[in-house]
């Protein structure tokens, strides 16, 4: 499986998962949580470039997570600007890039098996609801797992697409990459079956 995790031992890699994770939680709910006004965007924005300043991360990597979102950036902006108007949009907009960006550092600097134990951990207490914390915390770390394989899907179907000279046809690669998306979570059930997990 395709991660986010980059290995490192400066910075956010060697803080513990369980206080990385509630502090970045709580960076991602006060950015959510605060009202829509341009110099709380400009705060967040301020904050999420501190994070990425951090050694062991640097701005090489938020250039390339940044650049990762751009969809998310252009329908979001678009969506925004048709009802909202152009100056809540931008706000909008950089508010739900800061909120993606802050949450991707917990993926980027924490392993996926350290990831695992830390919500099945996090889980526990639903066990006495009769629910599964060990497959739910599997399913959370694969949902992770499946953002940056679905981008590397997308990328080769366009690289493939302009291989063959086909233009930029919306059409032919949004079929494409449903078929091979679809062959993804397949094979990916295949071999969680295949380990046990039903």
């Amino acid at each position: 499986m395709l991660t986010l995790h980059r290995p490192g031992s400066r910075g956010w890699h060697r803080l513990p998962p369980a206080p990385k994770s509630v502090l970045l939680l709580a960076m991602v709910m006060t950015v959510s949580l605060l009202p829509a006004r341009p110099e709380n965007a400009a705060a967040s924005a301020a904050v999420c470039l501190a994070c990425y300043a951090v050694p062991g991360t640097g701005w090489r990597e938020l250039a390339r997570q940044a650049w990762a979102l751009r969809w998310l950036v252009v329908v979001a902006l678009a969506g925004q600007a048709v009802f909202l108007g152009i100056e809540p949009a931008l706000i909008g907009t950089v508010r739900i890039v800061v909120a993606v960006l802050l949450a991707s550092l917990l993926a980027l600097t924490t392993p996926v098996t350290a990831l695992l134990d830390l919500f099945e951990r996090a889980l526990r207490p639903a066990r006495l609801l009769g629910a599964d914390a060990e497959r739910i915390a599997l399913l959370l770390v694969v949902a992770l797992g499946a953002v940056p394989t679905l981008g590397r899907i997308a990328r080769d179907v366009r690289d493939a697409h302009r291989a063959r000279g086909a233009g930029h046809g919306i059409r032919s690669s949004a079929l494409a990459f449903i078929v091979l998306a679809l062959k993804h979570a397949d094979d990916l059930g295949d071999a969680l079956t295949a380990r046990g997990v039903r």
